[in-house]
């Protein structure tokens, strides 16, 4: 769970994706009791109506579900988020999936889906959503990754890989964006419940 202790996170509006469990829904919880407008994302929508109950402000949390999978509509979506509360402030890439098997045992299949879903599909969030941090010369771009973004490990090969192209994109992302004063933020996790 992040703490967020050095800014304000008062009526800023923050779209989080992967907000259903996990590291998203205690987030959710954290961003909301620090007074935050909440977009929460995900592909289990009663999950999530489940995690906005629980908020500390549940009215200033709405539901936009997304399958990460399916980026075709991220820029519909990204629309559909700004109806909710006129804007967006921070947008928190967290969605993902992961993987534990040998590389030798794990199908290409898998392999396409992880990317899919883990790589393609932030990337075609945050880049349908960039035109309007653009617009205002203002945004912060947060992509929750992993330590094995940086180190892999035995048995999340394809995780990890997918975990080193956020890095690659996203580095390079915040140099081309900082002219516009938007802020790109890589978040590397270790191990979670």
């Amino acid at each position: 769970m992040f703490k967020f202790k050095c800014m304000s996170f008062q009526n800023k509006v923050v779209w989080l994706t992967g907000a259903s469990s996990g590291i998203g829904e205690a987030t959710a919880f954290e961003l909301s009791k620090q007074g935050a407008k909440v977009i929460l994302s995900s592909r289990n929508q009663q999950k999530l109506e489940q995690v906005k109950i629980r908020c500390a402000n549940p009215e200033q949390v709405k539901i936009v579900p997304i399958d990460l999978d399916d980026y075709s509509k991220s820029s519909k979506l990204v629309q559909e988020a700004l109806a909710l509360f006129g804007s967006i402030d921070i947008l928190i890439n967290n969605g993902g999936i992961s993987q534990r098997s040998l590389a030798i045992d794990t199908g290409m299949v898998i392999d396409e889906r992880i990317f899919k879903t883990n790589y393609f599909g932030t990337v075609a969030l945050t880049k349908a959503l960039l035109p309007y941090f653009v617009a205002r010369k203002q945004g912060h771009i947060v992509v929750v990754t992993s330590v094995v973004g940086k180190l892999g490990t035995p048995l999340r090969s394809s995780y990890a890989a997918s975990k080193h192209a956020l890095h690659g994109f996203f580095d390079s992302l915040r140099a081309e964006v900082h002219q516009h004063h938007i802020d790109v933020t890589l978040v590397c996790p270790g191990y979670v419940n």
